[in-house]
């Protein structure tokens, strides 16, 4: 029965997903992957606030949720097209950044989880 609050979850994350990369890439004009890196930074910080919640909660939003609202795979791509098209300078910027505010989301969604 676990495996349906996953389901759950991802039937929502994956579409939201989709709909938030559209709708901030949408609003930059730069090859910069601004609606990965948000939609990832989302993913961060709900997992941060989840820390510490077991059972259903962390089932339907952290695995299933989040699972399908983040995107290791699309990053990783993104970053390789930069690398390829010669914008190395967002690609490495690419990568710094949402390695770093990813983790300052998840510490901050820690901290506002337990304060």
């Amino acid at each position: 029965m676990n495996w349906l609050l996953v389901v759950g979850g991802a039937m929502v994350g994956a579409p939201l997903r989709y709909l938030t990369d559209r709708a901030v890439q949408s609003r930059h004009d730069s090859v910069f992957p601004w609606g990965t890196f948000a939609v990832n930074l989302a993913g961060c910080l709900i997992l941060g606030l989840l820390t510490g919640v077991a059972g259903h909660v962390q089932l339907l939003l952290g695995t299933g949720l989040c699972g399908a609202l983040t995107t290791y795979s699309t990053f990783s791509y993104e970053t390789l097209r930069l690398v390829e098209t010669g914008a190395r300078g967002y690609a490495v910027l690419n990568v710094t950044a949402s390695l770093a505010a990813g983790l300052a989301a998840a510490f901050a969604g820690v901290a506002l989880a337990r304060g």
